[in-house]
């Protein structure tokens, strides 16, 4: 497990916003062409009283100042020739974690070139179409969601990889994160 603090992540005032920009930001740290990351987020001060040992190896007993609400830990690689709704529904989750989030890289195509999509393709030639468009845009898309029902996401385009080009809102990645709100769901 590791923390994702990188240090210098914009000060929002949602906590869960906090979290996506600091995990975006740790992301952007590692590069592009990345496998999909899953972080667990649980709440700080509670990590603090309940693990001081952990938190402390996560270096959260050493900030200075307010220390975030939330404190993403990076869980286990993801297997590699899982597909994440299969990987995600095998997710429970211990009561100490209050959320999650996940990065995640694809290739997305505009509105406009939704309507020139051929027909009958197979997900694997469907991949290939897309990744031949010429109007196709890398993205990584970091999604986060709370037990309770919050959300937040980030989206940063590869050509314009800012921090200040980031793009936030809760309904962005509206399939993934009713996925991984589904990683809560309780029998």
């Amino acid at each position: 497990m590791s923390n994702a603090t990188p240090g210098s992540t914009p000060m929002a005032a949602n906590p869960l916003t906090r979290a996506v920009l600091e995990i975006d930001e740790y992301a952007s740290g590692l590069g592009w062409d990345q496998p999909a990351r899953l972080f667990a987020l649980v709440d700080t001060a509670r990590l603090r009283s309940q693990e001081p040992g952990l938190a402390a190896q996560l270096g959260l007993d050493e900030q200075g100042g307010e220390a975030p609400a939330l404190t993403p830990i990076e869980q286990d690689e993801l297997p590699p020739q899982t597909p994440l709704d299969e990987f995600l529904a095998t997710i429970a989750w211990p009561d100490a974690v209050v959320g999650c989030a996940m990065t995640v890289e694809r290739l997305m195509l505009p509105p406009s070139a939704e309507e020139a999509v051929p027909e009958n393709l197979d997900q694997a030639r469907l991949a290939s179409w897309v990744a031949a468009h010429p109007d196709r845009q890398e993205v990584r898309m970091t999604v986060a969601v709370l037990r309770d029902g919050g959300r937040e996401s980030a989206v940063r385009l590869r050509e314009k990889d800012s921090p200040t080009e980031v793009l936030t809102g809760a309904g962005l990645v509206p399939g993934l994160a009713d996925a991984l709100s589904a990683t809560f769901a309780t029998d």
